[in-house]
């Protein structure tokens, strides 16, 4: 494993679409309680099935360390297509901690990954010092090179089409919690340079409850180079409506780098979702695009079933894996937030 120089755009490299083929998917087993008070007991259940899922359809990639990794290796280190890695991590969002896979459009280099710094959605749940450290720690295990931006983003913070478009956020991107000293034109400059972007498209706030500042991958989706899926709240009484329909306004306005628009489509959202007084971020968007899958939680809603099927009407060549996810979504995540896909 090295360190790369210079800008993965300049060197001929590309940010693949999440549909693409992997090779794997990381997770890092959840271990940290306090990301889940008084609820952490079925969450190591929840991780089980998922990778019983996954595992069925590419190889998945864990890290953990101490007793979660004694846990992780009873619970799922038996299974086929599972490689449990030595890392230590300060909780489970892989997604977000993680490295991003960039392919190279040169037959005669290797792929590579961006190494983005980290500090827990803006200094919000120390310390992060081992989620900070254990992308390079997972690359030097799989042998990948890797960038190294110097600025903090985290994965579920951006999204993309495989062809130059990605999707962000204002509340998240341009939030002084992050990078302080960088303006929007600043911003676009780094995911043009490192995430190889034609073009970037932004979005406003996010969802009641979304403790990383409005990430995008709880709002909208690329499903296809020039189709999104895009979080929608009809209900006017409901404090999601009014930032849901600024941004599928937005969404219906925005064209690719040829002027072409996006066809978008509303996916539904699940009626508030409370524990005690606080509502929770539960949202469809929140899928994950594995080899031959897609991942889809569930959140005991009568929307449950609608949101399956535009899903499927997506991916008709994908099976479609309904997973259980309030237990999960207490700690203010779902299935994507847990993943990482390993790319070719």
């Amino acid at each position: 494993m090295a360190k790369l120089a210079g800008k993965p755009r300049e060197l001929g490299y590309r940010w693949p679409a999440e549909w693409e083929p992997h090779v794997g998917t990381l997770l890092s087993w959840a271990h940290n309680r306090e990301s889940w008070p008084d609820k952490f007991e079925p969450i190591p259940f929840v991780y089980q099935r998922l990778v019983e899922t996954l595992s069925q359809f590419e190889p998945v990639h864990i890290q953990a360390a101490g007793d979660a990794l004694a846990e992780a290796t009873q619970m799922v280190g038996h299974l086929p297509n599972v490689t449990l890695h030595p890392i230590a991590t300060n909780d489970a969002w892989a997604r977000d901690h993680g490295p991003i896979f960039l392919q190279s459009t040169n037959d005669d280099q290797p792929r590579a990954a961006l190494d983005w710094r980290y500090n827990a959605w803006g200094g919000k749940y120390p310390p992060w010092d081992a989620d900070d450290a254990s992308a390079q720690q997972l690359l030097a295990d799989l042998d990948v090179p890797y960038f190294e931006p110097g600025i903090i983003l985290e994965g579920g913070a951006v999204e993309g089409n495989g062809a130059g478009v990605i999707l962000t956020t204002e509340e998240c991107l341009l939030n002084p919690n992050r990078n302080p000293t960088l303006s929007r034109d600043d911003m676009e400059r780094y995911l043009r340079d490192y995430l190889c972007a034609e073009k970037v498209l932004w979005l406003g706030r996010g969802i009641v409850g979304d403790d990383t500042d409005g990430h995008i991958d709880e709002l909208a989706r690329f499903v296809a180079p020039n189709r999104i899926v895009a979080a929608y709240e009809p209900n006017t009484g409901d404090e999601n409506h009014e930032p849901l329909a600024e941004n599928f306004a937005r969404l219906q306005a925005m064209t690719d780098p040829h002027g072409k628009p996006f066809e978008v489509i509303k996916l539904p959202m699940p009626q508030p979702k409370l524990v005690g007084e606080q509502r929770i971020p539960a949202c469809y968007c929140n899928f994950y695009i594995a080899n031959g899958v897609v991942i889809v939680p569930q959140f005991d809603d009568p929307a449950d079933a609608a949101a399956v099927e535009v899903l499927r009407r997506c991916f008709p060549d994908r099976q479609i894996v309904p997973l259980p996810a309030l237990d999960l979504v207490w700690g203010l995540g779902a299935y994507h937030c847990i993943t990482q896909q390993i790319m070719r």
